[in-house]
């Protein structure tokens, strides 16, 4: 429904959130159409042509209403049909509609915080990453492109200034970059990118050296910039295409370091990540890499069993992501039944439902809540959360580098809550009673999980 007030139409939050669906709905599809990898037709070169020129013609609409009270809702969807338009049709300039201007933004980090960071290549990150991998769905909810800038530009005041996102996460990097190319140049040079370059299925086309520097240049654009962190993920350990990949991008941090400055990995798994540090040293002279990207929690302790040794035998670091369960590593579910993932009434998000399943391949539901009472206690003897003393048990294993938080941009924050991990450390008597319910005894539990389950990233494999 809408209102009429001073000839100013202002809209119900009910039709607000309906249009913020649709946006992300346009996201979705247009990205899913980029990932069939069209072929550039003429046909479908008039259809994107016609929705951009759609989405102009409301976009000069909705600019004569003047109205404050409403903001152009599919600023984000615009954006993603232009970004996929210039992927396909490089040659071709689309119908951009006349867009605004935006000033640039002035704010400031809080430096006098007791926010951690660690040595990732040339750069200090900070120990607590914003992860946008729940852009690649609308299941997490939808953000209007206002309320996820005001939501950027808390995080990185508070010293959350760096970002994990990838080629697939929706419209993340489109996000990302606007943001970020909006700073001034000396608080745009702290605000850090780490994305990746995901190869899921095999080339289709010759692997040279500017095939991948094409696919580098790909991210630099999406970005507006420099990316800072680059990390590689590969579908088949049997094609080893990936290992002179790795050589290619790592030579390329040297030659370009304005485009891309540092490379790492994504899912791994402890023998390939050997692998490539082998061969990297014995093509370029040094390991070149400088980080792998893996799930890693009070459930999924894999990395225990031989990926933190490898990466201090190398000098890597661990980002781990899935380090809450999707959530459920938290107060909302002491005390409660397991849940029926399918429930139309409970909604779990899709990372809720893949860390259920993990969990059950951990333990049972009560060995769980076990997990989580005692968990509670700890945290009520910290004066903090649940989720901290679950965060900072990740941040005090070995080789641990960062830990990703999923970030819902515009729909969600836990600022205030998440800055709390790093008021405090865990003593050896919480690591004891910590490890005892989540590793098993003598680590039972986490070598289980691995004869289970196999080494971090198997999962993800085609193998198996």
């Amino acid at each position: 429904m809408t209102r009429v007030n001073d000839q100013h139409t202002r809209l119900s939050s009910d039709l607000r959130s309906a249009l913020q669906i649709i946006d992300g709905d346009i996201v979705q599809a247009v990205q899913a159409l980029k990932e069939t990898k069209p072929d550039p037709l003429p046909d479908l070169e008039r259809r994107l042509m016609n929705l951009i020129k759609e989405l102009g013609h409301y976009k000069r609409v909705h600019d004569k209403r003047d109205s404050e009270d409403f903001e152009y809702p599919f600023r984000r969807g615009e954006r993603q049909v232009n970004d996929v338009f210039k992927a396909i049709f490089p040659d071709l300039t689309p119908p951009l509609a006349k867009s605004q201007t935006k000033t640039p933004m002035l704010l400031n980090i809080n430096t006098q915080s007791h926010f951690e960071t660690f040595a990732l290549g040339p750069y200090q990150f900070p120990r607590l990453l914003n992860g946008l991998w729940q852009l690649s769905s609308s299941s997490w909810g939808s953000g209007s492109d206002k309320r996820q800038e005001e939501e950027l530009i808390r995080l990185v005041q508070s010293g959350f200034t760096a970002a994990d996102m990838a080629d697939h996460y929706g419209d993340a990097e489109l996000v990302y970059a606007n943001f970020r190319n909006r700073l001034s140049p000396s608080v745009r040079s702290q605000v850090l990118a780490a994305t990746k370059w995901c190869v899921f299925t095999p080339l289709t086309q010759p692997l040279t050296s500017l095939f991948v520097l094409e696919k580098v240049k790909e991210r630099y654009r999406r970005l507006g910039g420099r990316v800072e962190l680059l990390q590689f993920d590969w579908y088949d350990y049997s094609c080893k295409d990936y290992l002179n990949i790795l050589v290619e991008l790592v030579r390329l941090t040297a030659i370009y370091p304005n485009l891309v400055s540092t490379i790492g990995l994504c899912n791994f798994d402890s023998e390939h990540t050997v692998e490539v540090c082998e061969y990297l040293i014995a093509k370029t002279g040094s390991v070149g890499i400088v980080s792998n990207q893996v799930q890693f929690s009070l459930i999924d302790s894999r990395p225990l069993q031989l990926m933190v040794n490898v990466c201090a035998k190398y000098g890597l670091k661990l980002l781990t992501y899935g380090s809450l369960c999707g959530g459920l590593l938290s107060a909302k579910w002491l005390g409660k039944a397991a849940p029926d993932i399918y429930s139309e009434t409970l909604q779990l998000t899709p990372s809720q439902r893949k860390y259920h399943d993990m969990i059950m391949s951990w333990g049972t539901w009560q060995d769980f809540q076990s997990l989580l009472y005692e968990l509670s206690a700890i945290a009520d003897e910290h004066r903090v959360t649940l989720t901290n003393i679950a965060t900072r048990w990740i941040l005090q294993q070995p080789s641990v580098g960062a830990l990703i938080v999923g970030t819902r941009l515009g729909v969600s924050n836990h600022v205030d809550d998440n800055l709390a991990t790093f008021g405090f450390t865990l003593n050896a008597w919480d690591l004891d009673r910590i490890e005892a319910l989540a590793l098993g005894i003598s680590r039972g539990k986490t070598r289980r999980l691995f004869s289970k389950l196999g080494d971090c990233g198997t999962e993800y494999r085609n193998e198996n």
